[in-house]
């Protein structure tokens, strides 16, 4: 039962029919969002495109405010249509309800991520232009599928597009974390992502033998060295209480595979680990260090990584107009901001890739971090103040 006091709030009304879309994984239906998003443009008065890049069941839908300096780089407000699956035994509500109890939480998948962000920028733009406002910068507010798994067939896709370029983005939002303090963290970069693949051949045979070179052996030593770089990271965060979790290398062993039955020896093993790189460390230098242990662990093993070296992060300095734009209205409303890196990945790498810079940032203060758990929810009050913190950064952003 909603709270009476949400009852005849128009942008709480439209944030939960968004929310009631179940645009979940694994096999999103993106077309009720399609139209929901066709709806608003209408009522916005605002023109709307919507792209393939990749293939008809993943659209990207982009709304356009026009500004008065057709030529300027363009602002780009993104968010992303997808959600993670949802569990509905372990929820206390349903999932795609979007209900609303009498302390104001509003409960549904994609309550936190992201779809907040998405209606939060076409709030505070309907508000802005009710206000007569008119600004020099064209905004682009970009609503993507995808991102949950990557943006392989989202934005990936669409910054290569010919119909991206035309945009000219010039700086790009999209999404953060909440926070459970009074401090607002802003994203101006991401951790480099390696699913590291180990495939490990060995001498096979009975298990009743001591043979040389077993894959067994190989793992171990291999998982020994990334456990000790692993640890040393731990230490890294537990003695620095300024650190977050983004400023640390992660490794995790994810899977492992192989072997038919317990007294066989089996001749290959797979080991997968999830390693996210910081900053701080040479990409470069941190493969080869796989390899080298490939070598001492004693050969034949084969490894399957991605060659990619870090993305640059967003400048945040005065060299970079939109960041002092953007800090200045975190400032005039009298926001604590904390500049940190993502901890995950969101689409802003690709943004960044292609030299666009990019921040990530969700208004929510004061509000536990639920993003992919059950129960998740946003505070209707936490959302409309977003929605004011918005209307503020967004005239900045546009006329500078």
């Amino acid at each position: 039962m909603a709270a009476k006091k949400w009852d005849s709030n128009k942008e709480i009304d439209y944030f939960r029919e968004y929310l009631r879309i179940p645009s979940v994984h694994p096999n999103p239906n993106y077309a009720p969002c399609v139209e929901f998003l066709k709806r608003q443009a209408k009522d916005l008065d605002l023109p709307i495109k919507v792209y393939y890049p990749f293939d008809k069941q993943n659209p990207v839908v982009v709304l356009t405010w026009e500004g008065t300096e057709k030529e300027w780089p363009s602002i780009l407000l993104n968010s992303h249509m997808d959600v993670v699956p949802v569990f509905p035994e372990s929820w206390t509500h349903p999932p795609f309800g979007a209900d609303i109890d009498e302390d104001g939480r509003i409960f549904a998948r994609g309550s936190q991520d992201m779809k907040c962000v998405g209606m939060q920028y076409l709030a505070a733009i309907r508000a802005l232009k009710e206000k007569g406002s008119r600004f020099k910068r064209t905004i682009h507010i970009s609503f993507v599928p995808d991102e949950e798994l990557g943006g392989r067939k989202g934005m990936l896709p669409f910054v290569s597009s010919k119909q991206f370029k035309l945009l000219n983005i010039g700086f790009s939002l999209d999404e953060g974390i909440a926070s459970s303090t009074s401090e607002f963290p802003v994203f101006y970069a991401e951790r480099t992502v390696k699913r590291v693949i180990f495939k490990i051949s060995g001498s096979a045979g009975h298990g009743l033998l001591l043979m040389p070179n077993t894959a067994g052996e190989k793992f171990s030593y291999l998982t020994s060295k990334l456990m000790e770089f692993r640890e040393g990271q731990v230490k890294r965060l537990k003695d620095n209480p300024e650190l977050q979790i983004g400023d640390v290398t992660t490794i995790n062993l994810t899977s492992v595979d192989g072997g038919v039955q317990s007294n066989v020896v089996p001749p290959m093993l797979t080991a997968c680990f999830d390693i996210r790189l910081s900053l701080d460390i040479k990409v470069l230098e941190f493969e080869a260090y796989l390899d080298k242990w490939c070598e001492e662990a004693g050969g034949e093993i084969e490894l399957d990584i991605s060659r990619k070296d870090h993305i640059p992060p967003t400048v945040t300095d005065d060299s970079n107009p939109f960041w002092v734009a953007f800090k200045r209205a975190t400032e005039e409303l009298g926001l604590s901001t904390k500049l940190q890196v993502f901890p995950g990945g969101t689409d802003s790498r690709h943004i960044r890739k292609v030299g666009i810079p990019a921040l990530g940032f969700s208004p929510m203060n004061n509000t536990p971090v639920l993003l992919h758990d059950h129960d998740e929810f946003i505070n209707a009050d936490t959302y409309l103040k977003g929605v004011e913190i918005y209307q503020k950064i967004i005239e900045n952003l546009t006329n500078v």
